[in-house]
């Protein structure tokens, strides 16, 4: 394959088409890993039951927390990468590319053992409910020894979507998709693997989409300059103090969150095993327009990257505004969709009585959510796309940490709201980025970036 065609110039033609145009396969392909992890709580909830979604919840929480770094470096290698493409630097595309495989599967191997080693005061510190437990465990140590898979995909699309690639990723998803809901309802419901069996159609979807990627980089490896040799994943000094300095923050701002949202989930778990499994189906919830959100937001910071790197800044606002507000339409219809039909949709998760008679009550906060997802794509577009590491820091903290635990402690605690004011206070957080982006693109200091 040519380098052209692996390579897609993102700084040249209609900004609203190639927005678009790059943000469509990456919905999709995020709209399908969220298929199968949906698919995960809708097998498990109509098989098993209330304790089966409040596994699969807890378990899908911390596998979440256990993938911050590899969200975070990707996205921080897959800007370098954006901005080096923006620049024609072919040499720099080359070392980063070498430097973050390595970096990500040592982090991922680490991580691993670590996590499995501890596998036990993890379920604790959670406060997975007791009749959950044995299976919030078999989904966990599954999830663990897949670890390696995700991390790998991850670096895999980064590159792709570095270089204006989206299509690709999307058909290596497709792969998984397919993999696990196939799996999933013969592991579960015809095999009564249980949860375990939810687990490891996970881990195989995302195994065999990682292998396929990687077969197809080595493949058509002469379009990106990089030949796999055993010297070309030796890391680089420069290339690892970019990947480590715009990385370190982002992935502190995935952590942050993930910590954060752990904690509430703990909070939540704490009220039992209903409230547990509602939290699972907020959570889908909320994934399915964060897919939404992220695509646009990741389509948009590559966009800027490049246009950063090649120094054309009158595309840069035409860029944001598409992107959020596209964003924000969809975000008001699938609003309106939850407030006109929230029988429906909640019953797509479980038929458990119990557990449905209670979800009225996240009807608020999943709007606000859908909204607040809507304007992180302006937010995340500015500050990822210019590579600012110290307001991806202060995102971290800001939005991760002191908003999003302070918020669900004084509503859920100080005025005993209970789970409803822990899933608001998330909720209200999730509107800090906008506030931090939109000051920064005021100012105009991401034309120095």
């Amino acid at each position: 394959m040519s380098e052209k065609s692996m390579r897609k110039d993102l700084t040249e033609g209609s900004v609203p088409k190639l927005l678009l145009t790059f943000a469509a396969p990456l919905f999709v392909s995020n709209a399908l890993q969220a298929v199968y992890n949906i698919v995960d709580m809708i097998v498990v909830g109509q098989v098993i039951g209330g304790s089966g979604m409040s596994a699969v919840s807890t378990g899908g929480n911390i596998l979440h927390l256990l993938t911050f770094v590899a969200m975070g470096f990707s996205s921080a290698g897959q800007v370098i990468i954006a901005r080096e493409v923006g620049m024609r630097n072919n040499d720099a595309v080359k070392k980063t590319i070498g430097t973050l495989f390595t970096l990500l599967f040592a982090i991922a191997l680490v991580i691993s053992v670590g996590c499995y080693v501890f596998r036990d005061p993890l379920l604790q510190v959670v406060n997975t409910p007791a009749e959950a437990y044995q299976y919030t465990m078999d989904y966990t140590v599954i999830c663990i020894l897949g670890l390696i898979f995700i991390y790998g995909y991850n670096v895999v699309s980064a590159i792709m979507r570095g270089m204006g690639d989206s299509k690709r990723p999307f058909m290596f998803v497709a792969i998984a998709a397919v993999i696990n809901i196939v799996l999933d309802i013969v592991f579960v419901a015809f095999l009564n693997m249980e949860v375990a069996g939810a687990a490891w159609a996970t881990v195989i979807g995302q195994s065999f989409s990682f292998i396929f990627a990687m077969g197809y980089l080595y493949r058509h490896k002469e379009g990106f300059d990089f030949d796999f040799a055993p010297k070309s994943f030796i890391p680089d000094g420069k290339a690892m103090e970019k990947i480590v300095a715009l990385g370190v923050p982002m992935a502190l701002q995935s952590a942050a969150i993930s910590i954060s949202q752990t904690v509430v989930a703990a909070w939540v778990n704490s009220f039992g095993l209903i409230a547990s499994a509602i939290a699972g189906i907020i959570g889908k919830l909320n994934m399915m327009m964060g897919i939404l959100s992220n695509s646009i937001t990741t389509a948009a910071a590559s966009m800027v990257g490049q246009n950063l790197g090649a120094r054309k800044y009158d595309r840069i606002p035409k860029i944001l505004a598409w992107g959020s507000g596209s964003a924000l339409f969809l975000a008001v219809i699938a609003a309106v969709i939850v407030k006109m039909h929230p029988e429906t949709i909640f019953g797509l998760f479980t038929s458990d009585a119990a557990v449905l008679a209670e979800a009225s009550v996240i009807i608020l906060p999943v709007i606000l959510n859908f909204i607040g997802a809507a304007t992180r794509c302006f937010a995340f577009g500015i500050i990822n796309g210019s590579g600012n590491s110290k307001l991806n820091l202060c995102v971290a903290i800001l939005d991760g940490m002191i908003a999003r635990i302070g918020l669900a402690y004084l509503l859920g605690w100080v005025f005993a709201m209970g789970p409803k004011g822990f899933w608001l206070g998330d909720a209200l957080a999730g509107f800090m980025p906008m506030v931090i982006g939109g000051t920064y693109y005021l100012l105009g200091g991401w034309r120095e970036a």
